[in-house]
């Protein structure tokens, strides 16, 4: 499982000024269709745990695939997706000016996640969900998703 903190969403935790608990959420992309279930789960574990909360959703800054940890990256790896690039050519966690043209990432850009070969095809550039692009594997064979960098 991924946490919302190892994704880079859960932007800040604060106690408003009438007692509520304020989860501040960034969605990955404009119009993420699971912004309303992440929303939904947040309240249900804080309510749980019997706290009221209310689920803010930062729009600006937009999220990007640099404020993905190390953690979250290797998880999607072991769950068997491709994990981005760096958007803005900075090391993860690092500061740098985020390039705004996008490009498809080369071959050698998306390793395997199954088997760690550089020998990779892009299949579509839409894959099982907008975020993702489908690649396949020239030496396992097996088809990915690549998470695409923003």
């Amino acid at each position: 499982m991924i946490t919302l903190r190892e994704m880079g969403i859960l932007r800040e935790v604060r106690q408003g000024g009438d007692g509520v608990t304020e989860v501040v959420i960034t969605p990955t992309y404009s119009g993420c269709p699971a912004m309303g279930q992440i929303e939904d789960d947040v309240r249900a574990a804080l309510a749980a745990a019997g706290m009221p909360a209310r689920v803010v959703t930062q729009l600006a800054p937009a999220w990007t695939t640099d404020w993905m940890n190390d953690a979250a990256r290797d998880k999607l790896r072991a769950y068997g997706i491709a994990p981005p690039q760096c958007a803005s050519h900075a090391p993860a966690g690092g500061s740098a000016v985020v390039r705004f043209a996008g490009r498809s990432p080369s071959a050698t850009d998306v390793p395997c996640p199954r088997c760690g070969s550089s020998s990779t095809t892009e299949i579509s550039h839409f894959g099982s969900t907008a975020c993702k692009a489908q690649y396949r594997c020239l030496d396992c064979m097996e088809p990915f998703d690549y998470f695409k960098p923003y």
